[in-house]
């Protein structure tokens, strides 16, 4: 698709040799360990559970950045462990040179992230109300914020799928708020992209997901594009529903992502 950057087919076929393996999987498993259990509970009694990670020699005299990570439909529930089963993501807390607070909650069960609705074309976002789990998914930010130290500066989310489009929504709610984004096989709502054009985008899509539609991602991008947002978009050829399995791997993206900073009000 013209305008759009696609990834070249040696990285699909490279997927065995990501990050020599072992390596990244042990780093990422150090990681899981180390992360909390903890539950959320707002003023109403409403709950969500989530897990937090802090980076290792935590110092509430320093600031640090914060990634939030929104999980897929898959892995909704109240078990606080299944929002961590496709834990490539985990790749981005393991950056030595940028220490970093991590903060992935576990939607419920028969809820979503944001408005989705099917049509003959397949999955669309729809702007709608926040749902409860939208809901506390900020509140929970906002408490994460008060209780350890972040950079206000320096705040990140990403997800995949159901996350991929409940990115984009978080964005489109706290337009203030991030620095960055990483959206993966996801979509939003393209007649509100001006309203995000403050944050920058890398938004990832397999070009055979079956799934979510490519062109999701593709019509988000082009319409960040002409709002004048910064946005890069990678679209893995033959890849699935599963991009999160590249894009995570990314060499790139650690450094991109934490080379965001917005500009604070006075």
């Amino acid at each position: 698709m013209r305008g759009l950057t696609v990834a070249a087919l040696v990285v699909v076929l490279a997927l065995p040799q990501f990050a020599r393996g072992e390596d990244a999987a042990g780093r990422r498993r150090m990681i899981k360990e180390r992360m909390e259990k903890r539950v959320f509970t707002n003023a109403d009694g409403e709950t969500l559970p989530y897990r937090l990670h802090l980076p290792e020699g935590y110092d509430p005299a320093k600031k640090y950045p914060l990634i939030l990570f929104l999980h897929g439909a898959g892995e909704r529930g109240d078990d606080n462990e299944a929002q961590l089963r496709n834990d490539e993501f985990l790749n981005l807390a393991a950056v030595p040179d940028h220490p970093v607070i991590l903060v992935a909650p576990q939607c419920p069960r028969d809820q979503w992230w944001s408005a989705i609705r099917r049509t003959p074309n397949g999955l669309e976002a729809q702007l709608a109300e926040g749902g409860l789990a939208m809901k506390l998914t900020i509140q929970l930010l906002d408490a994460v914020q008060k209780e350890f130290s972040v950079d206000p500066a320096r705040r990140y989310v990403t997800g995949l799928s159901m996350g991929g489009f409940g990115t984009f929504d978080l964005v489109l709610r706290r337009p203030k708020d991030f620095a960055a984004a990483v959206p993966i096989c996801g979509g939003g709502d393209e007649s509100r992209a001006a309203e995000m054009k403050e944050t920058a985008f890398w938004v990832f899509h397999g070009g055979a997901d079956p799934v979510v539609p490519p062109a999701l991602s593709q019509r988000m991008v082009e319409a960040l594009k002409k709002a004048g947002a910064e946005v890069r978009y990678t679209e893995y050829p033959g890849v699935g529903h599963n991009s999160w399995r590249w894009a995570y791997h990314e060499p790139e993206l650690a450094a991109w992502l934490f080379s965001h900073a917005r500009s604070q009000d006075p």
